[in-house]
């Protein structure tokens, strides 16, 4: 692993043709046979720390139509928390069943899971029916995974029966030295942009792409006014910019000050502080229809009368019932996610007397991910990283979102020895360096990152969650 990585840092990545293969390799992992130790626990009192491991584990072979990536960077999605704490299922139960499917599948039905469904890095290996990749392209990965068997699939590839999001509902994923993906999932890496910034948008991106701007979610158009939940977490952040770009009205639904200026700073001017203005939409353990009211009367005061064309909806129970309520008539909810509770309730009254309408969506196709991607690589969307962990620190990173005390998105090194290597294109950087600049946390605490000519990569293995003194990656 270190003559891969030497190669890559010294710029001799076209030189992996022939490169050894290391038989195993590190990576963040979760235990099949600690998949109940919260039993009993609701969700948020869950410690990812207590199911995360850094191990060693086995270099899976190279099927046909596969490649395989050394991993520089990886990112925290809502999804890896969920493998975290085993919740709402555990995601063996998706490798279980992906292992029933042959013999490629039973490649994934293993004890451990690596987690991570985003990354960026470099081609090592390709199998057999590759054309498009070649060891040393530098690329970035979206997760979807899908055979294109089904029929359904080749109208739209995320309605094909098999479809599978990578690093969650399959093993070998990019919080990892290396990744095992279907050469399909390949994208060509931004050149602006580093290590981190790179592997933090795939997911996000492509599923706020789809969720705002494509035909399958709310077909956005200019002047719609679109209220995004969660405006300065990691996908609320991506859906703000499209709003912005495409001509649409956003209005920003956040939980602190602080939220609130990055949104303003982002350039929406129609912000709603939830926290401030103590909106709380369940009472007793029901719905409260008056926090409805007062809220869509808030929206009025910020647009002048006006209901949202399009509400974007992660949030789920949580929020859901105040989504269908202040949707304008004809309007659209347009949801993904859950991660406060995957049981909804609303007031059908007002959807179907209005004639409202629920679209739900789930990460994207193919070409609504390279679509998606190409905004990145033009420089018209742009990265939202905050925070950037080492990967024996990626417990932390987990927590961080878990708790939703992060704004953005939370990157995590794996091969990369330090932040900010990888650009290739600095006259283009330069021309977007505030962008992508807007959402980073300043430190002053870079002592921390690795330095040493990345020799503690090859180090100790421990557990991510045992790390008692996160210094650098404390939130």
């Amino acid at each position: 692993m270190k003559d891969i990585l030497d190669r890559i840092l010294n710029g001799e990545a076209t030189d992996l043709a022939g490169v050894s293969i290391p038989d195993s390799y590190r990576a963040v992992t979760v235990h099949a046979d600690e998949q109940h130790i919260f039993d009993g626990l609701p969700h948020r009192e869950r410690d990812p720390g207590l199911a995360l491991h850094l191990d060693e584990v086995p270099t899976p072979v190279v099927g046909p139509g596969e490649a395989l990536v050394a991993v520089m960077a990886s990112a925290v999605n809502y999804n890896t928390v969920w493998s975290s704490i085993f919740a709402p299922v555990s995601t063996f139960r998706f490798l279980n069943k992906l292992g029933k499917t042959g013999p490629a599948g039973a490649r994934h039905d293993l004890p451990m899971h690596v987690l991570g469904s985003d990354m960026s890095g470099v081609v090592l290996n390709v199998g057999p029916g590759v054309s498009k990749w070649k060891p040393g392209d530098r690329v970035v990965a979206h997760c979807l995974n899908v055979d294109l068997q089904s029929p359904d699939g080749h109208d739209d590839t995320m309605l094909d029966t098999d479809q599978r999001i990578w690093g969650y509902e399959t093993n070998f994923g990019g919080m990892a030295h290396l990744a095992l993906v279907r050469s399909n999932q390949l994208m060509p890496k931004p050149a602006h942009l580093t290590w981190e910034e790179a592997a933090c948008s795939g997911l996000v991106n492509s599923t706020a792409y789809r969720q705002l701007v494509s035909q399958h979610g709310g077909a956005m158009k200019q002047g719609d006014i679109v209220l995004i939940w969660g405006a300065t977490g990691g996908l609320g952040s991506y859906a703000v910019q499209y709003a912005l770009n495409g001509g649409a009205v956003p209005i920003a639904v956040v939980s602190s000050p602080e939220r609130a200026e990055q949104a303003r700073r982002q350039g929406v001017e129609l912000v709603i502080d939830r926290k401030a203005e103590d909106y709380r939409f369940w009472r007793e353990g029901e719905p409260d229809e008056r926090e409805w009211r007062r809220f869509g009367s808030h929206i009025r005061d910020l647009t002048g009368g006006e209901d949202p064309d399009i509400v974007f909806e992660h949030p789920g129970r949580d929020t859901f019932g105040a989504s269908v309520y202040v949707a304008r008539r004809g309007g659209k909810i347009v949801t993904c996610a859950s991660t406060s509770g995957f049981r909804h309730e609303f007031d059908n009254r007002y959807l179907w007397m209005n004639l409202k309408s629920i679209i739900g969506t789930h990460f994207a196709n193919y070409r609504e991910a390279w679509q998606a991607n190409r905004l990145i690589d033009r420089g018209n969307i742009h990265p939202t990283l905050s925070r950037t962990y080492d990967m024996d620190r990626s417990a932390d990173a987990v927590t961080a979102v878990h708790r939703g005390s992060h704004m953005g998105k939370v990157g995590v090194l794996c091969l990369a020895p330090t932040r900010g290597l990888g650009v290739t294109d600095p006259v283009k950087r330069a021309r977007h360096l505030d962008r992508i600049n807007s959402y980073t946390i300043p430190r002053s605490d870079d002592h921390d990152l690795r330095t040493d000519n990345h020799s503690d990569l090859f180090g100790p293995i421990h557990l991510a969650g045992a790390v008692p003194d996160a210094t650098h990656a404390t939130p």
